[in-house]
């Protein structure tokens, strides 16, 4: 039940009514999963912390306590899922003034990044280690994402009729909840929801490989799917033919990253990825973007000092 909060009530409390009042509902449950998390975390490491005690020093002994078991990007998403609670608090009276202000976020020295992508002829090498028969399998999904850059659940939601081979493009605006009880569920934001172009071989292809299936069903669930699973034939494939050994994720990034390298602006990568903004796409590809500006410049150079 919901309850009216005082000052003295304990800010775990005051955190799970939050979640429930503004959250519940209103988000993606993977999302919601993260908010509930937070609030475990407040469990674990303020159980007695009450609302009037939150302040600059008590707030940062928190978010210093969580560092010590995440790295510095974990924190910083713990700190941004609390200040909301937090801000609401201080306009509601319960706190004077706002303890997130001038936050120091620390954290864990990060483990060593395994590689995301793979370039060009890592890509063709792994490509032409697959499997694709004429029966639907991890191999063909390992395919069509390496060439549309679609999310997991993206690529397991993707039906027959979601193809126009006429048009050679493929819509895509849905994902499958593999995480839950399976089923049809919205694309991650508006963005998200989006058409691309794909290539005549891929067209050729899957006009054959979903010729006879049910115009409506997933093509690539049958029984429970995992993650894992997926991860588990790319890695087998990455050794085989001894290249790095990424996710299906990094998949994503690959076509991303190749995309970019080939010259394809940033704007219409982000479009083709589904992201919300231009921002996102930056943020995610800056070594890659940099990369190609360094380019830029020594293009500029070389064509300046040729004029006479």
């Amino acid at each position: 039940m919901l309850k009216n909060i005082n000052k003295t009530d304990l800010f775990y409390d005051y955190y799970t009514q939050w979640i429930t009042v503004y959250k519940e509902g209103a988000i993606r449950k993977v999302t919601m999963d993260k908010y509930l998390l937070t609030k475990e975390w407040i469990r674990r490491l303020a159980p007695e912390l009450k609302v009037c005690e939150l302040t600059r020093i008590t707030y940062q002994n928190l978010l210093n306590e969580y560092a010590k078991f995440h790295e510095r990007q974990t924190t910083m998403d713990f700190h941004h899922q609390l200040k909301g609670a937090i801000l609401d608090a201080v306009d509601e009276g319960l706190i004077e003034r706002d303890p997130t202000r001038k936050a120091i976020i620390k954290g864990k020295q990060p483990r060593p990044k395994k590689q995301k992508y793979l370039n060009q002829f890592e890509l063709h090498k792994l490509l032409s280690d697959l499997d694709l028969g004429t029966e639907i399998n991890w191999d063909w999904f390992i395919l069509l994402v390496a060439k549309t850059g679609m999310r997991f659940s993206e690529a397991l939601a993707v039906t027959p009729q979601d193809f126009d081979f006429t048009k050679q493009s493929l819509s895509i605006n849905k994902t499958w909840d593999y995480k839950g009880n399976n089923g049809f569920l919205p694309t991650k934001n508006t963005s998200s929801t989006r058409k691309i172009q794909i290539d005549w071989q891929l067209i050729v292809q899957f006009s054959t490989l979903v010729r006879d299936l049910p115009k409506e069903d997933p093509i690539f669930v049958s029984g429970k799917k995992y993650n894992s699973t997926a991860n588990s034939v790319l890695a087998r494939h990455c050794k085989k033919v001894g290249i790095p050994v990424i996710s299906v994720h990094g998949l994503r990034h690959t076509h991303a990253s190749l995309l970019l390298f080939a010259g394809v602006s940033i704007a219409s990568v982000a479009q083709r990825l589904g992201h919300s903004s231009m921002t996102t796409t930056q943020k995610t590809y800056l070594h890659i973007i940099q990369e190609l500006e360094n380019k830029d410049v020594d293009l500029v150079m070389r064509s300046l000092s040729s004029l006479n």
